[in-house]
């Protein structure tokens, strides 16, 4: 199942084609790569759509999701799929913080066999991480990850984009540990995946933020330092068009759908 660049959406050659503006750095095909991270943002349910159709198409053996706990995942493995109500309300998924469950409830439909592993790491963690580092939470592994000190001009860039991300009203201070909790997520991230590749054989689809996706500091930089020589692809889903000439998409492939219907995210900065 190759994916190829047509003039306005992305074709899969299976028959399935996902929703919104597409480019790609190369032709690749996805069922040649044991690990598919799959990019989106968070609302934006044509960004799911897609996601479903992937992995309708590539029938993963794990499907890992940065927004399930480990404890989520083997609450929905024990249980049947179709009833989306009734899965969201084992996983207690109103209390999560996350979208609505039927935006994701599809993407497990769509590979019924796929076994579920959830990477979400615990709250604490994330905290201690932002007082302390990525690499001391992680523990002994943190090396095999690469989760060693950034790059003078990485740690900078990393931070400004915190900030704007953030809706310029963090505090300074803030904004090296923000950091540190974005790699803590990629490296366990990237463990989980591993994990799954392991246990399943592949391959391994994740679900995940845009972000995480990036091939330059994302989940594939970690993938690429534990596990050097593994194939890894990914999409990025956005939705304004960018400059893709000045090489600032680091994704395998993108697409760049409708905006989501939302409020303004930074209101609640300007409140009083």
């Amino acid at each position: 199942m190759k994916l190829s660049l047509t003039p306005l959406c992305f074709t899969l050659l299976a028959g399935q084609a996902l929703a919104g503006d597409v480019g790609s750095v190369e032709v690749f095909d996805p069922a040649d790569a044991p690990v598919v991270i799959l990019g989106e943002v968070h609302d934006n349910p044509a960004h799911h759509a897609n996601q479903a159709e992937v992995v309708g198409s590539i029938q993963p053996a794990a499907l890992v999701f940065e927004m399930f706990t480990p404890e989520q995942a083997e609450t929905a493995n024990d249980m049947a799929r179709e009833d989306g109500a009734a899965l969201a309300e084992a996983l207690a998924w109103s209390e999560t913080g996350w979208p609505d469950f039927s935006l994701y409830h599809p993407i497990l439909l769509a590979a019924p066999e796929a076994r579920i592993y959830g990477a979400a790491v615990a709250r604490e963690d994330l905290m201690e991480a932002m007082g302390s580092s990525a690499a001391e939470v992680f523990g002994d592994e943190a090396e095999r990850y690469g989760l060693g000190p950034l790059p003078e001009a990485e740690q900078a860039e990393r931070e400004a984009m915190q900030m704007e991300a953030h809706c310029n009203a963090l505090p300074e201070e803030m904004l090296g540990g923000m950091v540190e909790a974005q790699r803590l997520r990629d490296a366990r991230f990237s463990e989980t995946t591993l994990v799954a590749l392991e246990e399943t054989g592949g391959p391994v689809a994740v679900i995940t933020g845009n972000g995480h996706a990036r091939r330059d500091w994302g989940m594939p930089a970690y993938l690429a330092a534990a596990a050097p020589g593994l194939r890894v692809v990914t999409l990025g889903q956005f939705e304004a068009p960018f400059d893709a000439a000045s090489g600032e998409v680091p994704h395998d492939a993108w697409l760049v759908t409708e905006p989501a219907e939302r409020e303004d995210p930074c209101a609640v900065f300007r409140k009083g």
